[in-house]
């Protein structure tokens, strides 16, 4: 497949890539790259299904710093541990840490999270399964979530 120059700029490399050429900044702009509309479009319906809740709970502030340090985590994972000539797009390690926000909000509330931990199961198993998808972005972001909304809400 060949990639445009701009989106070849905006893949997410390995981190011994990152360190060689100190591009630290595509931690950050994978997140405006897709492998395709229906990945673009699935993070679109997450992001409004999981963000106007989480907007709701902590404000517009608070929630793009929880969307960021998911994003920086879940890049960040995804970098140090995927091969030298690897590389992934998109930002969905930035919604499962929205998931992981919104399960610590559903907690604190004392609302059952379980369709909420069902729901990242799903969504994690069906990374696995259908190949081609960073399941290390998924697993950095939902934890920089978690830690991002504990963060967030003991700071109110």
């Amino acid at each position: 497949m060949v990639v445009p120059s701009l989106q070849r700029e905006l893949l997410l490399p390995s981190f011994e890539y990152l360190q060689l050429t100190n591009e630290w900044y595509r931690l950050f702009t994978v997140a405006l790259t897709h492998g395709g509309f229906l990945h673009l479009g699935f993070n679109m319906y997450a992001l409004m299904v999981l963000g106007n809740p989480l907007e709701d709970a902590f404000g517009k502030q608070k929630l793009l710093t929880v969307f960021f340090i998911s994003l920086l985590t879940g890049s960040f994972t995804s970098a140090y541990f995927a091969p030298i000539y690897g590389a992934s797009v998109g930002a969905s390690g930035a919604i499962f840490g929205l998931f992981g926000a919104l399960a610590i909000v559903g907690r604190r509330i004392g609302a059952d999270i379980r369709s909420i931990v069902v729901i990242i199961g799903i969504n994690f198993a069906f990374g696995f399964a259908i190949g081609g998808v960073d399941w290390r972005a998924h697993l950095g972001g939902l934890i920089g979530g978690v830690v991002a909304a504990q963060l967030v809400m003991a700071r109110r």
